[in-house]
């Protein structure tokens, strides 16, 4: 055996397993990193058809971007100006499957910073930013820990959970869940069409507290201490109330109409605002256990 062929087979090999190496990862080439320093409170606004877009904060002044994505067909644009951020991703071809759309992104951000973000589908993940938020989604799931401020949702089918949340909240669904566990929230409106709506939390004394939805359930869980005004009518459905009301010390009046189902009154000293509306719904004020 020559030189040569004794040296062929083990770089030939070598060759192969290179390029199978290449193949077996993709991913990792469509990996991108981005540092953008700020100052003040920045407003990063985030455009994605597809995947998972989770943002927590930090206290240092600077926006890092990390995005994942395997296939060819889409990109990812970072752009900044002044404390404006936008990420966008990109699609290169007409040509596309739903599984070629999806973006994946890890953004870290100043504590106070202001989020706007659309997405079709996917999951959306907030945790301990203070500021104004939107969220414009087709189904994508959206889950909120530990926030603060002004919040606006909307939603085509996606669902929204609200956990310790802080400040106000305005949601807007067709057919997405929305629940809210532990909020301290002194301005709340839910809407859906066929949704449920479930709210867990104090009633602040000042508060405004307006859900409503066409059908399926809403329901309230109330303490002992809370304080509260009640109006909750369902026309076609029913109200289940275990809140025991007084009439309205306010002198307010509330239309009683017969043919629906209403509970109205005051519990405690009637300080927040709690109206609750469904067309042909259940429901439900219940004792919080």
């Amino acid at each position: 055996m020559t030189a040569t062929s004794r040296f062929a087979t083990p770089l030939c090999w070598t060759t192969l397993t290179l390029a199978a190496a290449l193949l077996a990862v993709p991913a990792s080439a469509h990996r991108i990193e981005k540092r953008f320093p700020v100052t003040g409170r920045p407003v990063i606004t985030v455009h994605n058809a597809n995947g998972r877009i989770e943002v927590k904060s930090w206290k240092k002044p600077e926006v890092v971007v990390v995005g994942n994505h395997a296939s060819d067909r889409v990109e990812v644009d970072t752009e900044q100006a002044g404390t404006r951020i936008e990420v966008t991703t990109h699609v290169l071809t007409t040509n596309v499957q739903p599984s070629d759309l999806q973006a994946d992104y890890q953004i870290t951000v100043p504590e106070e910073s202001e989020l706007q973000v659309h997405t079709d589908s996917g999951l959306v993940i907030v945790e301990r930013v203070y500021g104004e938020m939107t969220f414009d989604t087709v189904a994508a799931d959206i889950q909120l820990q530990e926030v603060g401020g002004y919040m606006v949702v909307k939603t085509i089918g996606g669902s929204v959970l609200c956990t310790r949340c802080l400040g106000r909240i305005n949601v807007n669904s067709i057919s997405g869940n929305v629940q809210l566990l532990q909020p301290q929230m002194d301005n709340v409106r839910v809407q859906t069409t066929s949704g449920n709506i479930f709210f867990d939390g104090d009633f602040l004394r000042t508060g405004t507290y307006i859900l409503k939805n066409y059908d399926g359930i809403i329901e309230v869980r109330f303490a002992d201490t809370d304080s509260f005004d009640l109006n909750a009518t369902s026309m076609k459905g029913t109200v289940e109330n275990e809140a025991k009301l007084k009439p309205d010390p306010h002198g307010g009046r509330h239309a009683v109409r017969p043919k629906f189902s209403n509970s109205i009154g005051t519990f405690n000293g009637g300080h927040a605002k709690v109206e609750l509306f469904s067309f042909s719904g259940t429901i439900k004020i219940r004792k919080r256990e």
